[in-house]
Order: C-alpha cells, then sequence, then structure tokens
C-alpha cells in the first residue's frame, strides 16, 4: 500500500505539541513511544491511490495504563482542529457517559495546556463540547441513549472500552452509514480485552485476529492487538512486556509485580491481571474467595463475649421474596486484631419447603440448627426484622447500619426512628470495591474471624465478581448463580468498620494507606 510519511508526520508534530497534565509528566511535552508512533504511521501515513487514508477504521486492543486515553484525546483533537476537514463532527463514546469523559476530559487539559488552541477554540464543560468556529467544527462526549444517534454526519468517532458495551446498538449506529458523507471518515475502537467471549466487544476481537492472522480481507480494517497468545506463559515477566508496549514507560514494572503477587493468591485478582494488565480475554467466570481460604478464618465467634462492644451492621433486604441479610462487623480492638462477624439471615416460613426442592440448598436443615430463621407467611416480615435489630441494638453497641438503597424506604424510617444511624450505601462499584478489596486481604491475613457459619460460607463460595474498565471490582448478583445477600451485607458492614476503626485512632485504614488498587 502506498505510504505518505508527510501525512504521518503532521499528525505526529500536532501531538508533540501538546503537553501532558497528568503526575511526573505534567506540564512535559507529548512524546509519543513507539507503539504510538507506529499506530499513527499506519493509521495516518497508509494512503490509497488518490491520496486519501486507506483505513477508516482502526481496532486497538491494549492492557490498562498503556495511555490509550491520552493518545486518543490527541487523535481527536487533530481531527477536530488540524485534518482539514470543514464542519467536522468529532465524537468520544464508551458504554456510560463517564467513561466517555475521560478521553474528552484529557483534550480538554490538552487545550488548556496551549495557549494556541486555547485561544481559537470554546470548550463547554457542561455540554462536553469543544467547538473549532473557524471551521464550523465540533467534539462532543456521547451518551449511550442509542435513540438520539441517528442523523450524525460524524468525520471521526472514538469508541472507548468496548468490551463493556451490553449490544452493538452504539457502535453501528455511529460506524453504519454515519459517515458516507466524508470523505475520509474514521472510526477508532480503543479498548482492554473483556470478561466474556461474546458480546460485540469479543466480535470486534475476533474479526481483529482475523484479519492479522489473514482468514479475512478488509483493506479498510486496521487491527493491531498487544497481549499475551494462547499458550504464553502469564507468570513469565518476559511476557509482560510483550502484552505492554507501554511497560517502562506510562506503567512501572514495581506495580505489575506487585499485583502479580496478589494475583497469586486471590483468583479475582488473577483474573483482572490476566485481563487488564496481559490483555487475555477471560473464557469464563472466576470464582472469588477460595474456599480453603476462607475455611482458615472459622475462628470460632461468641456473641455472649462481644456484649457492648462496638460494632457495625449491613442490611441486605432483597426482594420480599427472597433472602433478608443483616450482618454485624466487630472492629478490631488493642488486644485483638480480628474482625468478627455475626450474620443474621431470613427467608419466609411458607415457601421454604418449595425453596429446598426447587434449588436443592439445605434452608430446612440450616433453619433447625439455628443458622437461617424464617418470618411468618410467604413474603419476609419486616417488622419482625426491625424488632429483631432492635433488640440486638440492646445487647451490641451499633454504631452504624449500612444498607442498599433499594426497597428500603420505610425500614430505613423505621430504624432511624428507634434511634439508630442508617447510612446508604452504594452498590456499584465506587461503593463496594474497596471493602471487597479489603474482605480478601483479611481472608488471607486470617484476620476475619466468621465461625465457620455455613450458610454465609455457601454464599461466600457462590461470589463472582465484576470489573470495570479501572479494575474496580464488586459482587455481581446476575454471574452469582446462587444467593450472595449475607455476602454483601457483610461487606457493607465492613466498610463502615474499616472507616470508622476505633483501632486506628478514629482514622481509616483507607486514609493511612489508600484503597487497594491494582
Amino acid at each position: 500500500m502506498p505510504y505518505s510519511e508527510e501525512k504521518a508526520n503532521r499528525v505526529i508534530k500536532f501531538i508533540e505539541q501538546l503537553k501532558l497534565t497528568k503526575g511526573k509528566w505534567a506540564g512535559k511535552p507529548f512524546k509519543l513511544l513507539p507503539w504510538e508512533i507506529d499506530l499513527i504511521k499506519k493509521a495516518f501515513g497508509t494512503v490509497r491511490k488518490d491520496g486519501t487514508r486507506q483505513y477508516r477504521t482502526v481496532y486497538v486492543e491494549i492492557p490498562k495504563k498503556s495511555g490509550k486515553s491520552e493518545i486518543a484525546a490527541a487523535i481527536a483533537l487533530y481531527m477536530l482542529l488540524a485534518d482539514g476537514e470543514s464542519n467536522a463532527e468529532v465524537y468520544v463514546a464508551a458504554c456510560d457517559r463517564q467513561q466517555a469523559s475521560i478521553i474528552f476530559n484529557t483534550s480538554v487539559n490538552f487545550v488548556e495546556g496551549n495557549q494556541t488552541l486555547s485561544n481559537v477554540t470554546k470548550t463547554v464543560m457542561s455540554t462536553k463540547r469543544i467547538v473549532y468556529p473557524r471551521t464550523g467544527s465540533f467534539y462532543q462526549v456521547l451518551s449511550s441513549d442509542v435513540k438520539s444517534k441517528s442523523g450524525l454526519n460524524v468525520s471521526c468517532v472514538i469508541l472507548d472500552e468496548i468490551w463493556t458495551y451490553p449490544n452493538a446498538d452504539l457502535a453501528r449506529m455511529l460506524t453504519t452509514g454515519s459517515g458516507d458523507a466524508r470523505e475520509e471518515p474514521l472510526f477508532i475502537y480503543l479498548t482492554t480485552a473483556g470478561d466474556k467471549l461474546r458480546g460485540y466487544g469479543w466480535e470486534m476481537h475476533q474479526k481483529a485476529k482475523d484479519i492479522l492472522n489473514g482468514k479475512r480481507i478488509d483493506d479498510t480494517f486496521l487491527p493491531i492487538i498487544y497481549g499475551l497468545d494462547e499458550g504464553d506463559d502469564w507468570e513469565d515477566e518476559k511476557n509482560w512486556y510483550k502484552a505492554n508496549p507501554s511497560l517502562g514507560h506510562t506503567i512501572k514494572i514495581e506495580r505489575v509485580r506487585e499485583h502479580f503477587q496478589q494475583a497469586k493468591q486471590d483468583p479475582a485478582e488473577e483474573a483482572l491481571f490476566k485481563q487488564l494488565r496481559l490483555n487475555m480475554w477471560l473464557k469464563q467466570n472466576i470464582k472469588w474467595m477460595p474456599v480453603e481460604t476462607w475455611e482458615k478464618c472459622s475462628i470460632p465467634v461468641e456473641p455472649e463475649k462481644l456484649k457492648g462492644r462496638i460494632c457495625y451492621g449491613g442490611l441486605d433486604l432483597s426482594s420480599s421474596t427472597d433472602i433478608t441479610a443483616f450482618v454485624l462487623v466487630f472492629p478490631p480492638t488493642e488486644e485483638d486484631d480480628k474482625y468478627y462477624v455475626l450474620p443474621y439471615l431470613w427467608i419466609p416460613e411458607d415457601n421454604m419447603d418449595l425453596r429446598v426442592r426447587r434449588d436443592h440448598v439445605p434452608y430446612d436443615i440450616w433453619e433447625r440448627e439455628g443458622h437461617i430463621e424464617t418470618t411468618e407467611g410467604n413474603v419476609i416480615h419486616y417488622g419482625f426484622i426491625e424488632k429483631f435489630i432492635e433488640d440486638l441494638g440492646t445487647r451490641f453497641n451499633i454504631q452504624e447500619i449500612a444498607f442498599d438503597r433499594w426497597g428500603a424506604v420505610q425500614m430505613v424510617q423505621n430504624l432511624e426512628g428507634a434511634g439508630f444511624t442508617v447510612v446508604p450505601f452504594g452498590q456499584g462499584f465506587k461503593d463496594m470495591s474497596p471493602p471487597t478489596r479489603e474482605l480478601m486481604k483479611l481472608a488471607l491475613e486470617k484476620r476475619i474471624a466468621h465461625g465457620g457459619h455455613p450458610v454465609l460460607s455457601w454464599m461466600m463460595d457462590n461470589i463472582h465478581i465484576r470489573t470495570d474498565p479501572a479494575g474496580n471490582i464488586k459482587p455481581d448478583k446476575a454471574k452469582s448463580s446462587e444467593k450472595i445477600d449475607g455476602a454483601v451485607a457483610m461487606i457493607m458492614a465492613l466498610d463502615r468498620a474499616i472507616r470508622n476503626d476505633g483501632n486506628h485512632g478514629g482514622k481509616s485504614v483507607y486514609d493511612e494507606r489508600g484503597v487497594l488498587v491494582f
């Protein structure tokens, strides 16, 4: 294929006049790494006989922290300001607006750090738009509402982290026919590997692999994939460099080594390490807590000895016909560094036998042994549970109760009326990731004491983890085929215990050493 050094160098020169804005690189020129130069040369320097770009679609699959947000933000600005397109329409899209805003905000930082670009553009943060009045062009963040995308006249669109897309609707709306009025439309896919071998992200990965392997021909599609191949040893440090072209530059090898040590002890972290660090697509859902790790924490818990002790509660109401869980977590003292766990679980009495037959779960045995309780009728009796919690408050010093906002309004009001401090607790990655990671750390250190409670242990074994593009984790009720309500309630209570841990002089462990992030 013909190659234009001039066209490639024009893009490189534009990008390298920008200044970086994060960490130790803040204020320094954007010096492109070899893999980024290779990307620019192939995407912009490969041309047709008439001089227009050969590739309409550029697919880049690369591990996290490689600098893909920065290179994407710079390309978006080039396509807005310097590609020579009148009335250009440049878009950045992702599964959600927050993810798409990462690239856009980086572009804004580039503009603010360059006086010339600041003078010729207008940024409207409220609508996430940069306007270039001279050519009537704009650069816009798109939400995931695909219904509003028809009629776009795209000159460039960057689709970020497509492994998270629930379906192909957004991408196809933006790429199918939307650039037909343009001479050189450019569709750029930037993603890490996904956590399932299905969906739109996997389809695009397969297409890219087929083109690279010569199984498929598409002269308009440029595939670039960094990652380990089948059979590569994921524990071999040399292979980490193969998967990470930015390792040693934007990624410190020490951080990868730290994550690797965590991955060897924690199946969920191993999955994250392979997916986000080595760009390996995960073949199956990974169970999170190893049974043997949890069993080693079967340290006796004696409620009588915990009377009067400070503790924190987690309340997961679930639905009126399902399991409701209330779990108390007692933080360490000066004499004992363990977190003690007391779970309380309820199911409706009238449908217990049906559950046993249908789910093949021994609820009846657990009920006889006192590990789970029933409430009268065929739905959960919330009034009974409220009274139960009030009684617990006379025995234990319950500082706070964290609750899932869903369906808990009336009970929360009643508990507040009974004198409890009740704290809403989101079920998203932001709230769930820190205590979930902390629970694994404490379990590995044998600093969780759960007394071998069989229902809680069953629920812990049921947990599958969901991840986001940043590597945050949370228990996934959708992936977890069996119940995990008690485990979720425990994680919420643990979070409150850690954030208010009296053993740290009133400071949270998160404040002292930060949230565990790999």
